[in-house]
């Protein structure tokens, strides 16, 4: 995660990349690029508690347990449950939370559609913890920036052009093929 603070808007920025996830109450900006890759902009809008996921593929099928690092925030049944673990950690009220999805761009020409089945695993998870969905920016095939603001739970979305397809591709290519040698390992906490 590297932190800095946009020049023009004086924010301190929060990047996440790939298995990351970042929670605050301040007032900051959180931003990732996505290919299909998802991330889930969750807030609770009565405290300003909020925070964004990235992850990379659905869900590890070999899970037992999870753990708030990386390797297992890679998949979005551990991103999902270690970012909402840390909201209601940090003051949000479960019934409160509202859910913001971005990504799920297919950019890779492979046969497999990577972003449809992060999108499909994104709804089911949502849908199945009895959360809500305020808004969506999904599929399609180009990726996207993203500017989260946590307190208000204003979210921007750029587009990028076909140029960014191809080393965002080319980057999420390496991040699968490395994915599945690094072991997934701790505990996570449902409520």
């Amino acid at each position: 995660m590297q932190k800095s603070v946009d020049p023009a808007e004086g924010i301190t920025t929060y990047k996440i990349l790939p298995g990351e996830f970042y929670v605050t109450n301040a007032n900051e900006r959180i931003e990732t690029v996505l290919g299909s890759c998802i991330s889930a902009c969750v807030r609770d809008p009565v405290t300003g508690v909020g925070g964004m996921n990235h992850f990379m593929l659905p869900m590890d099928k070999n899970a037992i347990g999870a753990s708030e690092l990386s390797d297992a925030n890679r998949y979005g049944n551990y991103a999902m449950e270690n970012l909402v673990n840390a909201l209601l950690s940090a003051g949000a009220k479960r019934e409160r939370l509202e859910f913001k999805l971005f990504g799920g761009g297919r950019i890779m020409s492979s046969s497999t559609n990577i972003g449809w089945y992060n999108i499909g695993f994104a709804f089911d998870y949502i849908y199945t913890e009895g959360f809500k969905i305020v808004s969506q920016d999904i599929g399609d095939v180009y990726p996207r920036k993203i500017l989260y603001y946590p307190n208000s739970g204003r979210v921007r979305v750029r587009r990028l052009n076909a140029m960014h397809n191809q080393s965002l591709a080319a980057e999420e290519s390496r991040y699968i093929n490395n994915i599945g040698s690094k072991p997934v390992e701790g505990d996570v906490e449902l409520f």
